[in-house]
Protein backbone atom coordinates (compact mmCIF):
# COMPACT_ATOMS: atom_id res chain seq x y z
CA UNK A 1 0.00 0.00 0.00
CA UNK A 2 1.46 3.08 -0.95
CA UNK A 3 0.85 6.72 0.66
CA UNK A 4 -1.70 7.44 -1.79
CA UNK A 5 -3.54 4.58 -1.13
CA UNK A 6 -3.48 4.84 2.57
CA UNK A 7 -4.34 9.13 2.26
CA UNK A 8 -7.60 7.65 0.16
CA UNK A 9 -9.10 6.24 3.09
CA UNK A 10 -9.14 9.42 4.69
CA UNK A 11 -9.72 11.86 1.86
CA UNK A 12 -13.61 13.38 2.84
CA UNK A 13 -12.05 13.76 6.27
CA UNK A 14 -8.69 15.44 5.22
CA UNK A 15 -10.77 17.64 2.97
CA UNK A 16 -12.75 18.54 5.62
CA UNK A 17 -9.94 19.86 7.93
CA UNK A 18 -8.57 21.31 4.43
CA UNK A 19 -11.72 23.55 4.21
CA UNK A 20 -10.50 24.26 8.00
CA UNK A 21 -7.04 26.21 7.10
CA UNK A 22 -8.55 27.46 4.51
CA UNK A 23 -10.96 29.60 6.65
CA UNK A 24 -8.01 30.43 9.22
CA UNK A 25 -5.66 32.04 6.23
CA UNK A 26 -8.41 34.65 5.79
CA UNK A 27 -7.38 37.95 6.69
CA UNK A 28 -8.66 41.47 6.44
CA UNK A 29 -4.89 42.37 5.70
CA UNK A 30 -4.86 40.88 1.81
CA UNK A 31 -1.05 40.77 1.27
CA UNK A 32 -1.18 38.10 4.64
CA UNK A 33 -4.03 36.55 3.38
CA UNK A 34 -1.95 35.87 0.34
CA UNK A 35 1.16 35.32 1.53
CA UNK A 36 -0.16 32.34 3.85
CA UNK A 37 -2.70 30.76 1.09
CA UNK A 38 0.58 30.55 -0.91
CA UNK A 39 2.20 28.37 1.72
CA UNK A 40 -0.86 26.39 2.74
CA UNK A 41 -1.46 26.11 -1.28
CA UNK A 42 2.43 24.41 -1.44
CA UNK A 43 0.74 21.56 -0.72
CA UNK A 44 3.04 18.96 1.94
CA UNK A 45 1.84 15.14 2.94
CA UNK A 46 -0.52 16.96 6.03
CA UNK A 47 1.46 14.05 7.88
CA UNK A 48 0.04 15.67 11.39
CA UNK A 49 -3.31 15.98 10.55
CA UNK A 50 -3.30 12.28 9.09
CA UNK A 51 -1.96 11.28 12.92
CA UNK A 52 -4.83 13.46 14.21
CA UNK A 53 -7.57 11.75 12.22
CA UNK A 54 -6.12 8.01 12.63
CA UNK A 55 -5.39 8.10 16.28
CA UNK A 56 -8.97 9.91 16.63
CA UNK A 57 -10.16 6.03 15.40
CA UNK A 58 -8.54 4.40 18.38
CA UNK A 59 -11.79 6.07 20.51
CA UNK A 60 -14.90 8.05 20.16
CA UNK A 61 -14.40 9.17 16.61
CA UNK A 62 -15.85 12.59 16.18
CA UNK A 63 -14.73 14.23 13.10
CA UNK A 64 -15.47 18.18 13.87
CA UNK A 65 -13.24 18.34 16.71
CA UNK A 66 -10.57 16.09 15.70
CA UNK A 67 -10.66 18.43 12.09
CA UNK A 68 -10.09 21.44 14.34
CA UNK A 69 -6.88 19.53 16.22
CA UNK A 70 -5.47 18.57 12.95
CA UNK A 71 -6.13 21.94 11.39
CA UNK A 72 -4.32 23.70 14.35
CA UNK A 73 -1.23 21.50 14.00
CA UNK A 74 -0.68 22.05 10.80
CA UNK A 75 -1.47 25.53 11.15
CA UNK A 76 1.73 25.65 13.88
CA UNK A 77 4.04 23.01 11.36
CA UNK A 78 3.53 25.33 8.63
CA UNK A 79 4.66 28.66 10.99
CA UNK A 80 7.74 26.71 11.65
CA UNK A 81 8.22 26.18 8.37
CA UNK A 82 8.07 30.00 6.92
CA UNK A 83 9.93 30.95 9.99
CA UNK A 84 12.42 28.52 8.80
CA UNK A 85 13.03 29.31 5.27
CA UNK A 86 13.58 33.30 7.02
CA UNK A 87 16.16 31.44 9.08
CA UNK A 88 18.28 29.34 6.19
CA UNK A 89 17.60 32.14 3.22
CA UNK A 90 15.64 29.55 1.87
CA UNK A 91 14.19 30.88 -2.17
CA UNK A 92 12.09 27.45 -2.40
CA UNK A 93 10.33 25.09 -0.86
CA UNK A 94 8.40 21.73 -2.69
CA UNK A 95 10.04 23.23 -5.51
CA UNK A 96 7.95 26.58 -5.44
CA UNK A 97 9.07 29.55 -4.32
CA UNK A 98 9.06 31.07 -0.43
CA UNK A 99 7.24 33.48 1.41
CA UNK A 100 10.31 35.28 1.98
CA UNK A 101 11.66 34.81 -1.75
CA UNK A 102 7.78 36.65 -2.85
CA UNK A 103 7.32 38.96 -0.14
CA UNK A 104 10.42 39.46 1.89
CA UNK A 105 11.83 38.05 5.61
CA UNK A 106 9.51 40.71 7.51
CA UNK A 107 6.80 39.63 5.88
CA UNK A 108 7.23 36.03 6.11
CA UNK A 109 8.31 36.17 9.99
CA UNK A 110 4.72 38.10 10.37
CA UNK A 111 2.70 35.51 8.47
CA UNK A 112 4.11 32.64 10.44
CA UNK A 113 3.09 34.75 13.61
CA UNK A 114 -0.17 35.06 12.14
CA UNK A 115 -0.43 31.41 11.54
CA UNK A 116 0.93 30.73 15.50
CA UNK A 117 -1.79 33.27 16.17
CA UNK A 118 -4.62 31.99 14.21
CA UNK A 119 -4.02 28.23 15.70
CA UNK A 120 -4.24 29.28 18.69
CA UNK A 121 -7.27 31.13 18.65
CA UNK A 122 -8.79 27.96 16.50
CA UNK A 123 -7.34 25.91 19.63
CA UNK A 124 -9.14 28.15 22.80
CA UNK A 125 -11.94 27.01 21.61
CA UNK A 126 -11.47 23.50 22.74
CA UNK A 127 -12.23 23.29 26.13
CA UNK A 128 -9.80 20.54 27.70
CA UNK A 129 -7.41 21.70 29.40
CA UNK A 130 -5.11 19.11 29.30
CA UNK A 131 -4.94 19.53 25.20
CA UNK A 132 -3.96 23.28 25.99
CA UNK A 133 -1.08 22.07 27.96
CA UNK A 134 0.12 19.48 25.81
CA UNK A 135 0.45 21.84 22.90
CA UNK A 136 2.20 24.76 24.70
CA UNK A 137 4.84 22.70 25.71
CA UNK A 138 5.80 21.22 22.69
CA UNK A 139 5.37 24.99 21.01
CA UNK A 140 8.05 25.53 23.88
CA UNK A 141 10.04 22.88 22.91
CA UNK A 142 9.80 23.28 19.27
CA UNK A 143 11.11 26.80 19.44
CA UNK A 144 13.74 25.99 21.81
CA UNK A 145 14.74 23.20 19.12
CA UNK A 146 14.91 26.14 16.19
CA UNK A 147 17.27 28.16 18.65
CA UNK A 148 19.12 25.00 19.45
CA UNK A 149 19.67 24.20 15.66
CA UNK A 150 20.75 27.78 14.47
CA UNK A 151 23.20 28.10 17.73
CA UNK A 152 24.76 24.61 16.47
CA UNK A 153 25.23 26.06 12.34
CA UNK A 154 29.23 24.84 11.92
CA UNK A 155 29.38 23.71 14.95
CA UNK A 156 31.58 20.57 13.86
CA UNK A 157 32.37 19.36 17.27
CA UNK A 158 28.36 18.72 18.76
CA UNK A 159 28.04 15.44 20.06
CA UNK A 160 25.34 12.77 18.33
CA UNK A 161 23.17 13.42 21.80
CA UNK A 162 22.91 17.14 20.53
CA UNK A 163 22.11 16.16 17.13
CA UNK A 164 18.96 13.75 18.31
CA UNK A 165 17.93 16.62 21.14
CA UNK A 166 17.81 19.07 18.47
CA UNK A 167 15.40 16.30 15.88
CA UNK A 168 13.43 15.44 18.63
CA UNK A 169 12.39 19.26 19.51
CA UNK A 170 12.62 20.09 15.53
CA UNK A 171 10.92 17.45 14.10
CA UNK A 172 9.05 14.75 16.82
CA UNK A 173 7.63 16.34 19.01
CA UNK A 174 4.57 17.66 16.86
CA UNK A 175 4.19 14.14 15.27
CA UNK A 176 4.15 12.61 19.33
CA UNK A 177 1.65 15.51 19.69
CA UNK A 178 -0.48 14.99 16.66
CA UNK A 179 -0.69 11.15 17.67
CA UNK A 180 -1.20 12.11 21.64
CA UNK A 181 -3.96 14.42 20.99
CA UNK A 182 -6.35 12.58 18.51
CA UNK A 183 -6.47 10.12 20.96
CA UNK A 184 -6.92 12.37 24.19
CA UNK A 185 -10.00 14.57 22.11
CA UNK A 186 -11.43 10.48 20.98
CA UNK A 187 -11.06 9.95 24.78
CA UNK A 188 -9.35 6.55 24.19
CA UNK A 189 -7.30 4.14 26.37
CA UNK A 190 -4.88 6.08 28.32
CA UNK A 191 -2.78 3.18 27.42
CA UNK A 192 -3.38 3.41 24.06
CA UNK A 193 -2.99 6.96 23.96
CA UNK A 194 0.63 7.05 25.46
CA UNK A 195 1.49 3.95 23.10
CA UNK A 196 0.17 6.64 20.25
CA UNK A 197 2.47 8.89 21.25
CA UNK A 198 5.47 6.91 21.96
CA UNK A 199 4.44 5.58 18.09
CA UNK A 200 4.91 9.48 16.58
CA UNK A 201 8.03 9.98 18.98
CA UNK A 202 10.09 7.46 17.50
CA UNK A 203 8.51 7.24 13.71
CA UNK A 204 9.43 11.44 13.70
CA UNK A 205 13.45 10.61 14.89
CA UNK A 206 13.64 8.32 11.96
CA UNK A 207 11.33 10.62 9.40
CA UNK A 208 13.88 13.41 10.68
CA UNK A 209 16.73 11.36 9.85
CA UNK A 210 15.25 10.02 6.41
CA UNK A 211 15.04 13.74 5.82
CA UNK A 212 19.06 14.24 6.85
CA UNK A 213 19.78 11.30 4.12
CA UNK A 214 17.69 12.76 1.29
CA UNK A 215 19.94 15.91 1.84
CA UNK A 216 22.82 13.97 0.37
CA UNK A 217 20.91 11.41 -1.47
CA UNK A 218 18.17 12.53 -3.47
CA UNK A 219 17.05 15.09 -6.34
CA UNK A 220 16.65 18.66 -6.74
CA UNK A 221 13.56 17.35 -8.50
CA UNK A 222 12.45 15.36 -6.18
CA UNK A 223 13.49 17.99 -2.91
CA UNK A 224 12.16 20.58 -4.25
CA UNK A 225 15.15 22.73 -2.94
CA UNK A 226 19.36 22.02 -3.56
CA UNK A 227 20.66 18.86 -3.07
CA UNK A 228 23.17 19.31 0.10
CA UNK A 229 21.31 22.42 1.04
CA UNK A 230 21.04 22.06 4.80
CA UNK A 231 24.76 21.15 4.37
CA UNK A 232 25.43 24.70 2.55
CA UNK A 233 23.77 26.61 5.25
CA UNK A 234 25.89 24.68 8.00
CA UNK A 235 23.10 22.63 9.62
CA UNK A 236 24.99 19.34 10.88
CA UNK A 237 23.29 16.22 10.48
CA UNK A 238 24.02 12.42 11.45
CA UNK A 239 25.45 11.56 8.08
CA UNK A 240 27.96 14.31 8.32
CA UNK A 241 28.37 13.88 12.11
CA UNK A 242 29.51 10.14 11.50
CA UNK A 243 32.35 11.27 8.83
CA UNK A 244 33.49 13.59 11.52
CA UNK A 245 33.67 11.46 14.31
CA UNK A 246 34.03 7.95 13.42
CA UNK A 247 36.13 7.45 9.90
CA UNK A 248 39.29 9.07 8.79
CA UNK A 249 38.00 11.87 6.46
CA UNK A 250 37.44 13.89 9.55
CA UNK A 251 40.21 16.44 8.49
CA UNK A 252 39.31 17.01 5.01
CA UNK A 253 35.38 17.77 6.11
CA UNK A 254 36.71 19.89 8.31
CA UNK A 255 38.62 22.10 5.86
CA UNK A 256 35.40 21.88 3.54
CA UNK A 257 32.45 22.94 5.66
CA UNK A 258 32.50 26.63 6.40
CA UNK A 259 30.25 29.23 5.61
CA UNK A 260 30.34 30.64 1.93
CA UNK A 261 31.18 27.22 0.65
CA UNK A 262 31.91 27.54 -2.98
CA UNK A 263 29.76 24.81 -5.18
CA UNK A 264 33.13 22.80 -5.55
CA UNK A 265 33.61 22.34 -2.26
CA UNK A 266 30.07 21.45 -0.95
CA UNK A 267 30.40 18.40 -3.79
CA UNK A 268 33.54 17.52 -2.34
CA UNK A 269 32.01 17.32 1.21
CA UNK A 270 28.81 15.19 0.16
CA UNK A 271 31.61 13.24 -1.69
CA UNK A 272 33.23 12.25 1.32
CA UNK A 273 30.08 11.82 3.38
CA UNK A 274 29.25 9.31 0.88
CA UNK A 275 32.30 7.91 1.20
CA UNK A 276 32.63 7.55 4.88
CA UNK A 277 29.40 5.33 5.22
CA UNK A 278 27.29 8.10 6.95
CA UNK A 279 24.54 7.37 5.11
CA UNK A 280 24.38 3.68 5.62
CA UNK A 281 25.15 4.35 10.04
CA UNK A 282 22.08 7.02 9.55
CA UNK A 283 19.97 4.80 7.67
CA UNK A 284 20.87 2.07 10.29
CA UNK A 285 19.64 4.30 13.27
CA UNK A 286 16.85 5.51 11.38
CA UNK A 287 15.71 2.00 11.19
CA UNK A 288 16.05 1.37 15.01
CA UNK A 289 13.45 4.10 15.31
CA UNK A 290 11.08 2.77 13.12
CA UNK A 291 11.34 -0.64 14.58
CA UNK A 292 10.25 1.23 17.96
CA UNK A 293 7.98 2.90 16.25
CA UNK A 294 6.39 -0.47 14.79
CA UNK A 295 7.01 -2.02 18.33
CA UNK A 296 4.28 0.95 19.90
CA UNK A 297 1.99 0.11 16.98
CA UNK A 298 1.31 -3.41 17.63
CA UNK A 299 0.52 -2.79 21.99
CA UNK A 300 -2.79 -1.05 20.06
CA UNK A 301 -5.47 -3.00 18.87
CA UNK A 302 -5.39 -4.13 15.18
CA UNK A 303 -7.80 -3.18 12.54
CA UNK A 304 -7.51 -0.53 9.76
CA UNK A 305 -6.53 2.52 11.54
CA UNK A 306 -3.45 0.58 12.84
CA UNK A 307 -2.73 -0.78 9.48
CA UNK A 308 -2.91 2.59 7.96
CA UNK A 309 -0.33 3.85 10.75
CA UNK A 310 2.03 0.99 10.12
CA UNK A 311 1.41 1.88 6.15
CA UNK A 312 2.64 5.52 7.31
CA UNK A 313 5.50 4.46 8.80
CA UNK A 314 6.61 2.28 6.40
CA UNK A 315 6.59 4.77 3.83
CA UNK A 316 9.09 7.00 5.19
CA UNK A 317 11.76 4.64 5.29
CA UNK A 318 11.66 4.06 1.67
CA UNK A 319 10.56 8.05 0.21
CA UNK A 320 12.72 10.20 -2.07
CA UNK A 321 11.70 13.37 -1.06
Amino acid sequence: MNLNDIYQHLKNDLDYMESWLDREVRSSQKDLEKASSHLLKAGGKRIRPVFVLLSGRFGTYDLEKLARVAAVLELIHMATLVHDDVIDDANTRRGIPTVRSEWGNRMAMYTGDFMFARALLLLSEIPKPEIHQVLSSAIVRVCEGEIEQVRDFYRLNQTFRNYLRRIKRKTAILMEVSCLLGGLVAEANPLHVKSLGRFGYYLGMSFQIIDDILDFTSTEQKLGKPVGADLLQGNITLPVLYALKCTPYDEQLRTLIRRNMTNDQLASAIQLVKQSGGIEYAKKVADLYLEKCIAELHRLPGGQPRDLLEGIARFTTVREF
